[in-house]
């Protein structure tokens, strides 16, 4: 017999996330509703079990429902429900459950201590530069483990990056996978796309592993249902609670080991289904922006958007990153859509990140897919950037100029199209007239959504050799790994990745998505550019200054003679002396098929990159004079 005890008010501020606080004498619930008339928590002996125990909830402050339960209810599940308008409303695991049963219906009572890994309590975020020295990889769980070559034994799953010692081996090369890929390539975090509890998959199919099946199970995870429990699909046993949360645990400890950070892609602009998933069950209409007729305004084009300036979806938004941050060491947020969120809920989440750990990272997509239904001058859209110091917006400027908008298959500047050369040189200096900072530019060419960068090559340039096509790509990321803001790398691109023509792949089977591990050896040359030019990033601290003062002081752009080629672009980083070990470095981009010569300054410079090849250490030596760039490929010279 369940024993109840009204739980009692207190003094300070309920928590949205205190809807089931466990302890082994008790374990109180607390749940939100400005609308229900009554409300009540059913718990159930497992999983499966047909009848509840039912427990009136009690109404307090702040339109807050509480009841505590005597006795030990670990391994015991929940609803909750509530009446209103005359009739009980459907059941669900509510608002903010943080363990939950296969495929999320009901919530799962747990000690949260017991899922830390051994060592958890030694986990640290490793030594965090300034935000601009950051370089981003993004990944899939499943296109980054699933291929059959990897050597990777939990393919698909959170432990699949905690396996180290992992390679491939083709034609005659062995070389590594997985985690230490990651750590050879010299990345700083690693962006995983939604490991959240998300809807579109089943997570019973998921666990029976079969290859069928997990070709039918794939999504990127865009889709939320409970947003504070990881995703059981990726757990090796979803129908255990404790799972998902102590394996997400064990990865990013790891990743933490290899001294990289973890980035989580956050969806809290919309919904699974706003009528079938808790915030639209709790509280009916609350969570989200409606139109003037009573429908659900559809800005995030998924059928409905959740209003961020309603108090308690502000609320949810700050606690729930707080709880990653804190309860799993998350070490950044990515917002999805993030320009459907105002921009106060924004700088209040900053704000909450920096009592936690001002090093934690924000930023998101600064644009919207729809027109959301809020005032626009107050959504966080990117050209709003400024005003919300510390978040950041990814630039479709710099994207758009190097290799197209991703809307037609017009070529950019490192495919050959010199009309977008100034809209490069902007992005090279963080497009300070939205930005404020650098660090709020990431810059960026291809990421999960549209072509990733080998298609999108194909399909502008069409015509143009692989070679050539391997050249484009070195540029345009060249570009991109040496512009003033935050850098951030599509996991693939530097396997010369293919998605075989598809620009939308959310749903598209592993043989689509997955990360081909043999180009490791088949194009590897164009992997060790990515790893040296990652390399020249992080040595020369002239490519990431930091503030917007010390890039209006340091960078300008050369003047180019009559007969230069149209499609180069020069510049240097002066009086580097205290802030770099270089006293100046040069950067000439050549976007065009014909050579370009360029005349520098009287010195004598390391060249670190050149046609095609890079080296921190330097390629050789040259002085001043003409300098000559080969077509579509970069020239990085460095001064001691």
């Amino acid at each position: 017999m369940l024993m109840l005890a009204l739980a009692a008010c207190t003094a300070r501020q309920p928590k949205m996330e205190d809807e089931c606080l466990y302890s082994a004498s008790e374990t109180r619930f607390s749940f939100w509703s400005n609308a229900a008339e009554q409300m009540e928590v059913l718990i159930y002996d497992d999983a499966l079990s047909p009848q509840p125990s039912v427990v009136p909830l009690t109404k307090g402050t702040n339109d807050f429902w509480t009841a505590s339960v005597k006795g030990d209810l670990a391994g015991k599940y929940y609803t909750v429900r509530s009446f209103q308008n005359s009739e009980w409303g459907l059941e669900s695991p509510g608002i903010f459950a943080k363990a939950v049963s296969v495929n999320g219906q009901k919530a799962a009572i747990i000690d949260l201590a017991k899922t830390n890994p051994e060592g958890w309590e030694k986990d640290v975020r490793p030594a965090m530069p300034d935000p601009t020295d950051i370089v981003v990889y993004e990944t899939h769980l499943r296109d980054f483990t699933m291929a059959p070559n990897s050597g990777i034994k939990h393919k698909g799953k959170f432990l699949a990056l905690t396996e180290e010692e992992t390679d491939v081996y083709d034609e005659g090369w062995r070389l590594s996978t997985g985690i230490d890929h990651l750590k050879e390539l010299g990345i700083t975090h690693l962006q995983i796309l939604p490991f959240f509890d998300y809807g579109s998959i089943d997570e019973t199919k998921a666990a029976e592993g079969s290859r069928l099946n997990a070709e039918r199970s794939y999504n990127w995870g865009y889709d939320p249902v409970n947003y504070n429990a990881p995703e059981g699909g990726y757990s090796t046993n979803p129908y255990d609670p404790a799972c998902r949360i102590r394996e997400a645990k064990q990865m990013i400890q790891a990743l933490h080991a290899a001294g990289i950070r973890v980035v989580m892609d956050v969806v809290y602009n919309h919904t699974y289904d706003a009528t079938g998933c808790a915030l639209g069950r709790v509280v009916p209409q609350y969570f989200y922006r409606l139109n003037a007729d009573g429908t659900y305004a559809n800005g995030s084009g998924c059928g409905n958007e959740t209003a961020s300036d309603h108090e308690m979806m502000r609320r949810f938004m700050v606690e729930s990153v707080c709880y990653w941050a804190r309860e799993y060491h998350i070490d950044g947020f990515r917002f999805d859509l993030m320009g459907i969120h105002d921009q106060e809920t924004m700088r209040q989440i900053r704000a909450a990140l920096d009592e936690i750990d001002p090093t934690i990272l924000t930023y998101g997509e600064g644009w919207a897919a729809m027109s959301p239904a809020y005032p626009y001058d107050s959504l966080a859209m990117k050209q709003w950037t400024y005003k919300m110091p510390r978040v950041g917006a990814f630039s479709d400027d710099i994207r758009n100029a190097l290799i197209g908008s991703p809307f037609d298959h017009e070529r950019g500047f490192a495919s050959g199209n010199p009309s977008s050369a100034k809209d490069v040189m902007r992005g090279l200096i963080a497009c300070p007239e939205w930005s404020g900072e650098p660090m709020q530019h990431v810059s960026y060419i291809t990421c999960h959504d549209n072509y990733c960068l080998r298609d999108r090559i194909d399909v502008s340039a069409i015509g143009e050799t692989e070679e050539t096509k391997i050249r484009m790509n070195k540029l345009a990321q060249t570009a991109v790994l040496v512009s003033q803001g935050m850098t951030f790398l599509y996991g693939g691109e530097e396997l010369y990745r293919t998605k075989r023509g598809i620009d939308n792949s959310y749903q598209s089977p592993d043989s689509i998505n997955i990360i081909p591990w043999e180009n490791k050896a088949k194009y590897n040359d164009l992997f060790e550019y990515y790893r040296q030019m990652i390399a020249i990033r992080r040595a020369h601290k002239g490519f990431r200054l930091g503030t917007a003062e010390l890039v209006q002081g340091h960078v300008e752009f050369m003047p180019l003679m009559e007969n230069d080629n149209e499609n180069l672009i020069v510049y240097r980083i002066n009086n580097l002396e205290g802030i770099d070990s270089a006293k100046s470095l040069i950067v000439l981009l050549n976007g065009g098929a014909k050579i370009a010569e360029f005349p520098v300054p009287e010195a004598v410079y390391t060249i670190l990159a050149h046609d095609g090849q890079a080296d921190v250490n330097g390629l050789g030596q040259v002085e001043a004079g003409w300098i000559v760039v080969e077509p579509y490929s970069a020239t990085i010279l460095a001064e001691y």
